[in-house]
Parts: C-alpha cells; structure tokens; sequence
C-alpha cells in the first residue's frame, strides 16, 4: 500500500487493495455509493476517485458496528475499520474484486440529503442544467474525476515540455487596459479612479509581445482569458488557453515547436505515435475543397467543382451563376446512397443548406438502370456523364449540387459535408487528423461597416512579398499565420508578429484606425517598437478544446470543473448577480432600466 496516500483518516484509498492485501488491517473512508441489505449482512461499496472497495458488516462478527451500519445511506461519508478478506464471488469488472473489508469499526463522518440524481456512471441522461447546478455532486462520478485528471496529466506534460525547451513560464496581468478589436471585453469598473475601467484579457497578446521586446526569447503560461460573445454552442465566457511566444524565429520554427509537443502529448497520453511533420494545407485550398478553414479529414467527401461540365446546358438557374464573377457550382459525392436516400431526406437537406444561403440543391443519382436526375431535363446524357466523371462516382452513389456565390457555396457544402458525415456515422470516434492550415489572408472584408479588418488580429506579420498590395489590393495579402486543426476543430492559432513600428503603422493604416486610436489603444506597445524588437512569433492552443478531444467528451463543459452554460450563467452559484446599492455607489456606477 502506498504510504504517500496514509493520513490521519486512512491508511489506503478505495481503489488500491487487492489479493495480496488479506489479512491486513486497514483504514478507509469515502462516500457510500451502493447499499445491499441482505437481511443479516449490509453491503456497502465506498467510494472515492480512486475507486470502489466493498465493505461487508457482519452481525455474528461484530454486532454493534452492524446496528450502526442500518442507518447508512448513499453519499455517506464513512470511515471504516477492518481486515482485508478474499471475497467468495469475485467482481471482475472492477480492480478490488476480489476482495472485501469486513468492517470491525465504523464512524459516520458525514451524513448526506438524497441526492437529486444518482452518482454513478451508467445514468449519463440527467439534464445538464442540473448536473451543472449540482456541479459538485456531478464531479463526484468517476467519468468526470477521470476527465480532470487527464486535464492535469496535459498540463503537466505541457509545463515540463516547455520547460525542458528553456522556455519561461511568465504570469500577465489579469487587470488590463481595454483594447476592444473583435469580441467585446469583461470590464472591470476601478474604484479608486473614477469613470475609469480595467478589461479582463481576452488574450495575453500584448503583453507576451512586450515580453519579447525584453529579452525574454522563450515565454509560455497556461493562462486564463475572457471574451464576453454572443451566445454560441459550446463556447465559454471563461477559458484556458497554451499561450507561447519565441524569438528570433520564422514559421516553421514556431510550427516545429508545437508538433513536437503535440508528439509527446499523443505519446504519453494514446500511446499514438503522431506522424510528423504534420501536413500544411494552405487556406485557399481548406475552403475550396472543404469548404472550411478548420475541416474534418477523419473522412473524405471532398467539394468538387463542376462549372466546365454544365456550361452550355439549358439551365437558367446554372448559366445566371455563371455569368457572375463570383459564382461557383459544385458537388458532393455521396457513396452508396443513391437509393437510401428518400425523397423526404432530399427535403431535409435541402432545407439544411437554404438556412447557410442557399437556394436549393440538385441531385444526381448513378443508378444499375443510368444516370438520373432531378434537373436532368436540362442536360444532355454526355453532360450527365461528364459530372458523373469529374465527381469520381459510382454506381450507387448520390451527387448533390449547388449554385450560387462562391463563399455561400463552399461554407454551405462544407457544413452539408460534416451533417452528412454524423448523419452517416462516417467518422470513427478513436481516429485522430491533425495538420496546419497556414497562408490565410491578412484582411477580411465586412460588408455591413465596409471596411478591412485583420483576420486574426492587428500584429499578425503580412508575407514579406505582399508588403507593396497593402494599400492597393489589401484582399490579396496573405498573412504569416497559421492554425493547427484537429479533427474539426481549430485547437491553435498563431502567426508570425510585425516587428516593425513602419509596418505596424502601415496595418493601422489598412485597418482606418487613426493616430488618436493608436495612441490610445497600442501606445505603450508602440513606444516599445522604438526600442529594438525582434522578429518574433507564437501560438495559443486552445486548452479546453485539446483536452475535450483527448478525453473524447463532446462539449468543453465536461472538462472544465465549474463551467458557465452557453448563456454565460454558472447556476450552482447564480453568477452573474445582481450587487447591493452600496458596492455600485463605491465603483461610482449607477444602474438604468
């Protein structure tokens, strides 16, 4: 038995003894986590994150301990007294089966309500309002203590990897001057300066910047930042993230770096030998042939285009899109589904795509009997054929097609693409794909406020070749950043940073930020550019995400203890509250209606 584990209340914990352990006299204590009452002996299973141990209350051993066994009930806090035996009927499903503590001593330490759900792990449909408003009685059961220890595991692989790599673990400010470029900042009002506002980071971006500009060539915190978004599924107020920055570097110094660590991470944690160097796909090619900045490659199921096969046809609705600048025509090919899919199931995707933009869908079938199709009317049997071709389908297959704007396009093929792949159970759960998508644009038009904005952020460094179309074709500007994809998911981004205060100003420029913004918002980081500043770069890994993946959890709220829901509201503890009259008149705030 483990002596680290020996305290003034045990001498072992529940999940330790086994068959070598008879004889032995122990201590235990933990929660009840199951009561059999056979009429003359009690069963209890104690519980705590270290597993289950049953302990049995004999009468004819020791009857007094017995009689106070009656009036155990579940989630119990109990210390036990007793001697390891072999158990007659052993438990395989768990490590103690074969043995059991007849109990000859036993204190209620704790005694417990009934709980609102049962503490165990076969009964996952509670609703999740109420695991989280009893967020403590929900981490009690071993799939959520698992998952939390594995958040650990990570971070301690990722601390040591780091540290092995002479980088320095460095903690920024958590109270912050408010730079508001993209999602709103949590403001924290200042007492003792009034009408002044701290923000809560939404990164460390600035900061770890500054810290290069120091001398500090290797930095790296697990650190905590806020964004106040609109509400979207699975997003927290509150989250954590891996954020590095390095000196003296380039692209793939920094792409090295992180693919190392993702090896030993996968290593030690999967025992899954990543194969490196990971793949770099550049952003023109995610979004055409997936449809997505961020696409799943655990299936296939790539967007073809198909413009050449249709030009010429008597389909108005094809040659309109064609006569645009912008226009696309596409498909996907969908194996073996041409006659699994019902007319209704055609409805319902239909229906899917026109909520992304859309105006419809066309289908192809390539059947035993030819090739049909729902606009086949408009089209010649070689044209048919030609798309058939150009598709790589075969008999069986399902080819559905959409027209439009080339962005409506990709974005509603690659979100068609990813309902198809769960509707179709294409995606194997214990498969893992993860690479880099690099080269994205510098700028991102918007439309409604016509104007650039930075796709990533404002310090991110232009290619060094594409300095000149700034002002002239700021569209054409690719940007030295890159993400790290798994699985669908977007676990990192980062990019090379300007180091250059000519530069930086010239992406202020593009951004139609004045002097006065500058000087208000990135003074201080541009009074440090006139001090020497080294080409720099870095990525934040998105630690919630990374570890959510790892343990196979679909929401990021089974990995993070006290979560928010997606509205922003912890209701264990009803957080966001309201504050009495007085904290408000202190802060020199005053509420409206």
């Amino acid at each position: 038995m483990s002596a680290i584990m020996n305290t003034a209340h045990r001498s072992t914990t529940c999940g330790e003894l086994r068959a070598a352990n008879a004889g032995q006299k122990v201590t235990l204590i933990g929660w009840i986590h199951r009561r059999r009452d056979l009429g003359q002996v009690i069963f209890i299973d104690l519980r705590d994150r270290y597993g289950l141990t049953q302990i049995v209350f004999n009468p004819d051993k020791f009857s007094e301990t017995h009689e106070k066994a009656k009036e155990l009930r579940s989630e119990f806090v109990i210390k036990v007294l007793g001697v390891v035996t072999p158990r007659e009927s052993v438990n395989k499903n768990i490590p103690t089966g074969e043995i059991e503590v007849i109990a000859e001593s036993l204190t209620i330490m704790s005694r417990a309500k009934t709980p609102p759900f049962e503490i165990n792990d076969e009964n996952l449909k509670v609703d999740e309002d109420l695991r989280l408003e009893y967020r403590y009685l929900d981490l009690r059961r071993s799939y959520m203590q698992e998952t939390l220890v594995l958040r650990h595991r990570l971070a301690q692989i990722v601390r040591n990897y780091f540290t092995e790599n002479q980088f320095v673990e460095v903690e920024t400010p958590v109270l912050m001057k408010s730079t508001p470029e993209g999602a709103r900042d949590y403001l924290v009002p200042s007492r003792v300066h009034a009408g002044k506002f701290y923000a809560l980071p939404q990164s460390p971006q600035i900061y770890k910047q500054l810290l290069m500009v120091s001398g500090m060539d290797r930095y790296f915190q697990i650190v905590k930042c806020f964004r106040d978004e609109d509400l979207r599924a699975d997003r927290q107020p509150e989250f954590t993230q891996v954020d590095v920055e390095m000196s003296f570097v380039e692209r793939e110094d920094v792409l090295g770096m992180i693919e190392r660590l993702m090896f030993k991470i996968f290593k030690e944690l999967k025992g899954i030998d990543l194969t490196m160097p990971l793949r770099r796909m550049p952003y023109s090619e995610a979004m055409r042939v997936y449809g997505s900045d961020k696409p799943d490659l655990r299936f296939g199921m790539p967007i073809t285009y198909i413009e050449d096969c249709v030009r010429g046809s008597e389909f108005k609705v094809f040659n309109d899109v064609l006569d645009q600048k912008d226009g696309a025509i596409a498909l996907l090919c969908v194996e073996s589904q041409a006659s699994s899919f019902s007319r209704k199931k055609i409805d319902e995707l239909t229906e899917f795509v026109k909520n992304h933009g859309l105006l419809g869908l066309a289908t192809v079938k390539v059947e035993a009997t030819g090739i049909t199709s729902s606009i086949g009317k408009f089209f010649t049997e070689d044209k048919l054929r030609r798309m058939v071709e150009v598709a790589g389908a075969k008999e069986g297959d399902l080819l559905l097609i959409a027209a439009g704007k080339e962005k409506i396009v990709q974005s509603a093929l690659g979100a068609l693409r990813l309902k198809l792949a769960e509707d179709l159970k294409l995606i194997r759960d214990d498969a893992y794909a993860m690479f880099w998508v690099v080269d994205f644009p510098l700028f991102e038009y918007d439309e409604e406020e016509k104007r650039w904005n930075a796709m990533h952020h404002p310090f991110t460094s232009p290619f060094d070749e594409d300095l000149s179309k700034m002002d002239s074709e700021p569209g054409a500007v690719r940007a030295k950043a890159y993400d790290l994809v798994l699985n669908g998911s977007e676990v990192g981004g980062g990019s090379i940073r300007i180091h250059s205060r000519d530069v930086q100003n010239k992406m202020f420029d593009a951004l139609g930020l004045t002097q006065e913004d500058r000087d208000t918002k990135f003074g201080f980081l541009l009074r440090a550019f006139e001090y020497g500043v080294p080409p720099h770069g870095g990525i934040a890994l998105g630690f919630d995400r990374l570890t959510a993946i790892l343990a196979g959890r679909k929401s990021i709220r089974d990995v993070i203890a006290f979560p928010k829901t997606n509205s922003a509201v912890s209701l264990m503890d009803q957080s966001p509250s309201p504050v009495d009259a007085r904290q408000l008149k202190e802060l020199h705030i005053r509420t409206t209606e």
